[in-house]
């Protein structure tokens, strides 16, 4: 059995349309084949922010103007964005590993990730997603609408903090068996559980908290975000940029109390890098950018490692 490897794609990794897509997802295989014939198990992980929300534009437009159209609820939009994404994500991979002769299945999984019904963030929704809307028809929703910068009011939906992942072991089962599994897409699909009852609710989930998370519970030797710049750096984009090389998560606590890393980019990366790596002794976490992802893993000096 290889150690395991958890890599979350950034959204520098898919496209804003379809036909984009598929050309970037096939350049982004052709990055982690060197990883597979290195004899690692690897479980991927992705984003869905442009996807999800063309999805939930798509019916929230057409249910103005056709009355046999509902709107999408958003688990739904969720599950529809991590099948067509799963879906490139899997076709590029298995033409590479076919272009390899690697005898190795993908596949791509539907995965509901569990958030607490408690979650404070249920209390004050501040993610904005879908059309915008004047005021009067803002009153009408059956859902929370906030204005949007002055150009109109959205729905807004909670991003609360994911506690376990509902498939985790049937993803570790397919590891298990040497499967290349797709999974966790977007954040997940987020679900409470009442009861003993698993249902939908309308959140997005971070999906570095989220892959994360499934690191964690899949005990992986390695976590390893993928983004757009090749380190983590300090005064990101200033004339005293600092790369960094190595972080312990002490140094890592440090720096995000100061303040150096942004919440809309860096900061939940590093984050959810640290809480991988602190939960148990052993493991790494790697920032680096795509092209960089096999050398990150084998040399010390390519992208940025987060150890205990």
């Amino acid at each position: 059995m290889g150690k395991k490897i958890v890599i979350a794609l950034g959204g520098n990794a898919l496209g804003q349309t379809v036909e984009e897509q598929k050309l970037m997802v096939a350049k982004t295989a052709e990055n982690i084949i060197p990883i597979i014939k290195a004899g690692y198990e690897i479980i991927i992980t992705h984003g869905n922010g442009p996807q999800v929300g063309l999805i939930n534009l798509a019916f929230s437009e057409s249910s103005k103007t056709n009355s046999k159209v509902q709107e999408m609820p958003f688990p739904e939009c969720g599950a529809m964005s991590e099948g067509y994404i799963g879906y490139h994500l899997q076709n590029s991979l298995k033409n590479e590993l076919l272009k390899n002769n690697i005898n190795k299945s993908v596949v791509t999984m539907i995965t509901q990730v569990e958030v607490s019904k408690d979650d404070k963030a249920f209390l004050n929704p501040t993610k904005p997603i879908g059309s915008f809307y004047t005021l009067e028809e803002s009153k009408t929703k059956p859902y929370p609408m906030k204005e949007d910068a002055g150009r109109g009011y959205r729905r807004v939906i909670a991003s609360p903090l994911p506690i376990d992942i509902v498939e985790k072991d049937a993803i570790n089962d397919l590891i298990n068996n040497h499967h290349l599994v797709i999974c966790v897409g977007g954040g997940g699909i987020p679900v409470i559980n009442d009861n003993g009852i698993i249902t939908g609710v309308d959140a997005v989930i971070d999906k570095d908290f989220a892959s994360s998370l499934l690191a964690d519970k899949l005990d992986a030797d390695y976590f390893l975000i993928l983004t757009a710049v090749d380190k983590v750096s300090l005064n990101f984009n200033k004339q005293n940029q600092i790369d960094l090389d190595t972080l312990t998560v002490n140094e890592a606590k440090k720096y995000i109390s100061e303040g150096h890393f942004y919440s809309g980019s860096m900061l939940p990366k590093v984050e959810a890098a640290v809480k991988f790596v602190e939960k148990k002794d052993n493991r790494i976490s790697i920032i680096t950018s795509i092209g960089n992802c096999y050398n990150a893993i084998v040399n010390k000096n390519i992208g940025t490692k987060i150890v205990k």
